[in-house]
């Protein structure tokens, strides 16, 4: 319908027919009143030119000599590769720990690539269905600022819908994550709505820990807040440092002590656990009144002469360095988490904790959230309990979620069933589990299908498993179609499998560049199969370099195949102190290769010992090579029963060397016999 006219100025709502039997039209005052507060007055979302770095959700720093809130802006290394991904548009993710500097680098960016755009910035836990229709309708350049996603994933946050329509309208959405939820929900979970979002993400990542070009730039300012923090941060970085999060981090664990503070630490250690449980802040003050006990309990109770309750919220809310607080409040007896407490803190969400989240989850979201944070935390009853509730309302990514939980728990049956039940319901997800389920459990043929019908509909890892099935049974053709196609549509491990694929059929030009390609995306096993090729061809110095690359970062087979290499090439020296470890962690095959190295260097009774001990532990080769060893110095007894040994083990050349010892020693007709049933075997 095109804008109608009438007398008097522009009508909002025209209803033109031949006949009209029943209108309801809801007025525009009506229909204000259905949306979220933030999205009513589009007028009032900021401009980014007028937008203030506090408000977007930087951290503070100590006010400055001139009062100034916030110390200028040092330029990071990863802002021109940020500024470009948000000039580009779409999701755009920034990740770091708390307190790296990702919501300052994302608003500066923001701010120099998106002048004049108003900012929709919704609170935590906001709706946003209906932002992208408000948005559409304000006819004004945007941008979605989403400080802190984990806050927004869910339903009725930023889902994949949701996130469609704002890239359909030129939207960008600029969000800042923290790494431990970010990890959370990047897993390869296929679950929820959260990991499904971050899969069409643009990820920077933000450092905690300046480089030296960035020291260099920060060294440069005169503001006084900025050279103290190069002077003195450390092992911290310098966003780290201004924003005192070592600070109050030292200060809240010395304050549970005795003499210190302990009620107030305890108070902060409900709200941080509780942050850590799924649980959405803010908390009531009663809430931590009742679940502080407990900490204070567990750490020596009155022992410690805890401080009275009035005292320990006044000095955990104390603003300390004139940056922030431990107990941080919002609104009436209302109080939150500082997150770098949250993110710093490692030890286990006791019991209790988890049962008040439980008792105090609010809705579904709350549910949801405190269900994945204890499947992360291998607290599979209390992911049950919250998972439960909502299987039995007909929640769908509930239900596949405790699905997922009892398959995991050996429960396949039920498993089964609640992955059968969500599908039915529309999870995007649940086939593709259950297919894996049933792969799992020997239904290949069901499971085919099922990877076929999800790889039809769109989801992003069918092809690559379903490749997976095809080539464990035999159909590698149609297998390296699948493994492309996965490749081609950013699969992370689909390059590795193609080239073990075009390994194992002799195309080994092609496969090298996928191993390389895996290699360059930091796939150790891709870095270590590379190295084998390249030492297999005759590029042993390249190999040399991956495999050391390799052992330092701690691949378990790196230092075997190195010490084969650095045997090959005359340095035995070195290559028998990388397989003495090996032999002391009880790799027999490094014991064998031990033994060997030995016997070349003529130290034949150390070699002997090492010959034994593989034998020992059934290595037929050990056996076959002590046997010799035994031969060449004249103990032809204990040889013949080793040669023995080694061909009744299936050794190829054990028998042909028994008949010689055997011919050798008078017994010919023995060796005759034995060699005629063998094939011609060189010495």
């Amino acid at each position: 319908m095109g804008e109608n006219t009438v007398s008097g100025g522009r009508q909002d709502a025209v209803v033109q027919a031949d006949t009209v039997h029943n209108v309801t039209i809801t007025s525009p005052a009506q229909s204000q009143e259905s949306l979220p507060r933030y999205l009513r007055d589009p007028d009032r979302w900021p401009l980014t030119d007028e937008w203030e770095a506090l408000a977007a959700g930087a951290h503070r720093a100590r006010p400055g000599d001139d009062g100034s809130k916030l110390p200028p802006y040092v330029e990071r290394d990863v802002d021109a590769v940020l500024r470009e991904a948000v000039a580009r548009g779409g999701l755009i993710v920034v990740v770091g720990d708390s307190t790296a500097g990702k919501t300052r680098a994302s608003y500066e960016a923001v701010r120099a690539v998106l002048p004049g755009r108003r900012v929709v910035a919704p609170p935590p836990g906001g709706h946003l269905e209906r932002a992208p229709e408000v948005v559409e309708r304000a006819g004004v350049p945007c941008v979605v600022w989403l400080d802190d996603l984990e806050r927004y994933l869910g339903p009725e946050g930023l889902e994949p819908d949701v996130l469609d329509d704002f890239i359909r309208l030129n939207v960008p959405v600029v969000a800042t994550m923290r790494l431990k939820p970010y990890e959370t929900f990047s897993v390869d979970r296929e679950d929820d709505i959260g990991s499904r979002v971050l899969r069409l993400a643009e990820v920077v990542d933000m450092n905690r820990l300046w480089s030296e070009v960035e020291l260099s730039r920060a060294g440069d300012c005169d503001d006084s807040r900025i050279v103290d923090a190069v002077a003195h941060h450390g092992t911290y970085g310098l966003a780290e440092y201004l924003a005192a999060g070592p600070a109050l981090l030292r200060e809240w664990r010395r304050a549970r002590a005795a003499q210190g503070h302990p009620r107030g630490a305890a108070l902060v250690s409900a709200a941080v656990d509780l942050t850590r449980s799924g649980l959405r802040g803010p908390y009531p003050q009663a809430l931590l009144v009742e679940l502080h006990g407990h900490y204070l309990y567990a750490a020596g109770g009155r022992v410690l002469r805890p401080e009275p309750l009035e005292e320990a919220f006044a000095w955990a809310s104390r603003v300390r360095l004139g940056v922030t607080s431990l107990l941080v409040p919002v609104g009436e007896e209302q109080w939150a988490a500082f997150d770098y407490l949250v993110d710093a803190a490692d030890s286990a969400v006791p019991g209790w904790t988890w049962d008040c989240a439980l008792a105090g989850a609010a809705d579904d979201k709350d549910c949801l959230a405190i269900g994945a944070n204890a499947y992360r935390a291998d607290e599979d009853g209390v992911a049950e309990a919250a998972w439960r509730p909502l299987v039995e309302a007909g929640h769908p990514g509930a239900t596949n979620n405790l699905a997922i939980l009892l398959a995991r728990t050996g429960r396949p049956e039920e498993a089964e069933r609640l992955y059968r039940r969500a599908h039915a319901n529309g999870h995007p997800s649940a086939a593709y589990n259950l297919a894996i389920l049933l792969n799992r459990t020997g239904r290949t043929d069901e499971a085919e299908q099922l990877y076929r019908h999800t790889h039809d509909n769109g989801h992003p890892k069918a092809a690559y498993n379903l490749a997976i099935l095809l080539a464990e049974t035999g159909r590698t053709d149609e297998a390296e179609r699948l493994y492309r196609h996965a490749h081609d549509n950013g699969h992370t491990k689909a390059a590795h499998n193609l080239a073990n694929l075009l390994n194992a059929t002799g195309r080994t030009e092609e496969a090298e560049q996928f191993y390389r390609h895996a290699h360059h995306n930091g796939q150790p096993s891709a870095s270590y199969n590379l190295a084998i090729l390249l030492n297999r061809t005759g590029r042993t110095d390249e190999a040399e370099r991956l495999y050391r690359h390799l052992y330092d970062i701690g691949h378990p087979k790196a230092a075997h195949n190195l010490a084969a290499l650095l045997a090959k090439t005359g340095r035995a020296d070195e290559a028998e102190r990388l397989y003495r470890p090996l032999h002391d962690d009880g790799q027999i095959k490094a014991t064998y290769n031990l033994a060997i190295l030995l016997e070349e260097a003529g130290r034949t009774d150390e070699a002997e010992q090492f010959y034994r001990h593989a034998h020992d532990n059934g290595h037929s080769s050990a056996t076959y090579n002590l046997a010799i060893l035994l031969n060449k110095a004249g103990r032809t007894d204990e040889a013949e029963r080793l040669y023995r040994h080694a061909h009744e083990n299936g050794h190829p050349k054990a028998a042909h060397n028994l008949a010689i010892l055997l011919k050798r020693t008078g017994r010919a007709d023995e060796a005759e016999a034995l060699r005629s049933r063998l094939p011609e075997v060189e010495e």
